[in-house]
């Protein structure tokens, strides 16, 4: 059965950084493009970054230079690295693969920045 687990949410001030975790089984990361994604409250679900099998990434215009996707072979689980968070980046995070079918969404974790 394949499934993504994420955590390392939680409430931070603006300015502040998290690490998010997406902890996969039943599938590969290394040799999947994987991606996360957020949404916010009336909002449909975005892209934020994503990181190929050949190790390359992109990501929204919104983080670019504030996040960083990685991803650890050993533990199959992907990261991401969130600095100078913004209270525009309140959401809840998902991570999926970046490209082609998607597995079934995980119950993601949520980010709320104060201002």
């Amino acid at each position: 059965q394949v499934q993504l687990v994420e955590s390392g949410g939680g409430l931070v001030q603006a300015g502040g950084s998290l690490r998010l975790s997406c902890a996969a089984s039943g599938i590969i990361v290394s040799i999947n493009t994987m991606a996360w994604y957020r949404q916010a409250p009336g909002n449909q679900r975005e892209l934020v970054a994503r990181i190929g099998s050949g190790g390359w990434t992109n990501y929204a215009n919104s983080v670019k230079g504030r996040f960083t996707i990685s991803r650890d072979n050993a533990k199959n689980t992907v990261y991401l690295q969130m600095n100078d968070l913004k209270p525009e980046d309140t959401a809840v995070y998902y991570c999926n693969r970046g490209t082609g079918e998607m597995i079934s969404w995980g119950q993601g974790t949520q980010v709320t920045v104060s201002s």
